[in-house]
């Protein structure tokens, strides 16, 4: 099964990447993971977003559509990075995430979301 996996966005994150010797030493952190990902063929995306205001949304109303410039409001709806993952089930698909280091130098949290089979 392929599962999308949500790293959500923090205050942090939204402010922008900032090259530290700890943000250095997480995204190395980070590598090492996404390398035993790979090595064990569950990895077949991965990627950092950069934050919302560089972003834009566009609202549907029928045959309407408005654009809007970032920023949004409440980082913890937004994503900040993403992986696409085929796992044998959603429980591997945990204990993956349970592995993967704090993707943030705070509180954070992953989604995990199966992907549709019948598109």
């Amino acid at each position: 099964m392929q599962v999308m996996v949500f790293v959500k966005a923090t205050k942090e994150s939204e402010a922008g990447f900032v090259s530290t010797p700890e943000s250095r030493a997480a995204l190395a952190e980070m590598e090492r993971f996404n390398d035993e990902l790979r090595k064990a063929g569950v990895l077949r995306m991965a990627g950092g977003l950069k934050p919302s205001s560089h972003g834009k949304r566009v609202a549907f109303d029928g045959a309407d559509r408005a654009v809007r410039d970032g920023p949004f409001s409440n980082p913890s709806e937004l994503v900040a990075g993403f992986w696409l993952w085929d796992v044998a089930d959603m429980a591997e698909a945990v204990d993956w995430v349970r592995r993967c280091p704090n993707p943030m130098q705070g509180p954070s949290e992953i989604e995990i979301r199966p992907i549709e089979d019948e598109l």
